[in-house]
């Protein structure tokens, strides 16, 4: 058995000629060294490359008072081609090498592509409408007087949707980072699922993109008068699901079915008959900044992912069915919970 076999990451051990001395098992798979390669140039039996793709010839930088290697995030070529991103750090040896450690550094990678894909969307979606409204307010406060109240109202509703548009996207990443952190704080009481919906349905009605929509609201007979959820929580979820039906399926009737589920629960199903969403991005759109079908309105692509991550903190959860061509159907379940002890 090598000495460093009882450690968790790849080991490889080089001597100050830069030779390697010592390897254990788990530098095989993460790295494609093996005891076969002892007595070889490291460069020679280990290709790393680094963030532009570039190779590096020899990783390690030149001994300063340190004996420690800070860590580095690097891409090792396998013999394959493939490249696998690994995390590579290590410590000086008095006799002058030095012994590396490797893991694995896909997570990390991933994590940090699902950051910059975070800030980026945010980026954008913040810099258009405050781009709005710096551009509105500075034109009032240059050019008051040559406009007309009826001019100067128009500029002032356009300033306070643009506020309102980030106030929402505030609120999605505040959503998101209590989903992530399983951290979703809910207010238990007894709620009624289908005054919800008929709320709702309302509510959807009154806006611009559901004036004159066809909302039908049924109620299933043996509906549970009232479940133990968070009220305010379950409206948001139905709130999200119509919207989407709204919008994607402008055409459409818009059908919400309240209808009992498992042993006193209630399951609600928004349903329309729009272009439907293929089967190759359903699970798709219920991913961070995943999108499905080609949207008429800006977004962030957070929705459906808030969604589930709330009905889930119910100890439910929102699905989706769906045809191309035939509509979409969402399905919110929600059991009868208990009231917090």
């Amino acid at each position: 058995m090598e000495p460093f076999d009882a450690l968790p990451e790849a080991v490889i051990a080089v001597d100050e000629d830069r030779l390697v001395t010592a390897c254990n098992d788990r530098a095989g798979p993460l790295l494609g060294v093996t005891t076969d390669d002892l007595g070889r140039p490291l460069g020679d039996v280990l290709t790393l490359l680094d963030d532009g793709g570039q190779v590096c010839p020899d990783p390690l930088p030149a001994r300063g008072v340190a004996d420690r290697v800070a860590e580095l995030v690097l891409r090792v070529r396998l013999s394959d081609g493939r490249h696998r991103p690994v995390a590579m750090a290590g410590r000086w040896q008095p006799e002058g090498g030095v012994v590396l450690t490797f893991r694995s550094a896909g997570r990390r990678e991933a994590v940090d592509t699902a950051r910059s894909d975070l800030v980026a969307t945010v980026s954008h979606e913040i810099r258009s409408p405050l781009t709005s409204v710096k551009g509105f307010t500075r034109t009032l406060l240059l050019k008051w007087d040559r406009y007309s109240d009826e001019q100067k109202l128009t500029f002032l509703e356009t300033i306070n949707e643009d506020a309102d548009r980030v106030t929402r996207l505030l609120k999605e990443l505040l959503d998101v980072s209590r989903i992530d952190a399983n951290r979703v704080q809910l207010h238990i009481s007894g709620t009624d699922m289908a005054k919800i919906a008929n709320d709702v349905a309302e509510k959807a009605g009154q806006r611009p993109d559901g004036e004159g929509r066809d909302l039908v609201v049924r109620v299933a007979e043996g509906v549970a008068g009232l479940v133990f959820a968070d009220p305010d929580k379950i409206e948001q979820i139905l709130t999200n699901l119509v919207n989407n039906a709204l919008c994607y399926a402008p055409e459409s009737q818009v059908r919400i079915e309240v209808e009992p589920w498992g042993d006193g629960g209630v399951q609600v199903v928004v349903d329309d008959d729009g272009p439907g969403i293929p089967a190759e991005q359903q699970r798709a759109i219920f991913r961070k900044f995943g999108r499905g079908r080609e949207s008429r309105r800006a977004g962030t692509g957070l929705g459906l992912y808030i969604t589930r991550g709330l009905a889930r903190a119910h100890g439910g959860d929102v699905i989706v069915a769906s045809v191309p061509d035939q509509g979409a159907t969402f399905t919110l379940t929600v059991p009868s919970g208990t009231l917090p002890g």
